[in-house]
């Protein structure tokens, strides 16, 4: 087992935060974002975001800022460590970032890229 102080960690900016718990504020209790790493979209892989209702895991980072909570598995880890999640409001629209310092190329949708 890794010790959670070996693992590479996650950001969470404040306006992330505050839109995660925005959303989650409009869920039944108990339910949190998911983020994780799957394979596909244009560049290789690609994040997924998903609202559940679970209990976090031994395997599971779990990032805990102004009311909001975000799960990150192990293996979406290892592709994620050292990177932020923000979420920006601009003129091309709305959405979640992830600025992730793995990633050596990524598509212009902003969720796909490859490492």
């Amino acid at each position: 087992m890794t010790d959670v102080l070996d693992r590479p960690q996650v950001a969470l900016t404040d306006r992330a935060a505050k839109r995660v718990a925005r959303i989650l504020s409009k869920e039944p209790e108990g339910t949190v974002l998911r983020i994780a790493v799957s394979g596909g979209g244009c560049s290789g892989f690609q994040y997924e975001y998903n609202l559940v209702q679970e209990q976090a895991t031994e395997d599971d980072v779990v990032l805990e800022k102004l009311g909001a909570t975000v799960l990150i598995d192990s293996m979406s880890l290892e592709f994620m460590g050292g990177a932020e999640i923000d979420y920006v409001d601009d003129l091309i629209g709305q959405a979640f970032q992830i600025k992730n310092p793995n990633a050596v190329a990524s598509c212009g949708c902003g969720t796909s890229f490859a490492v």
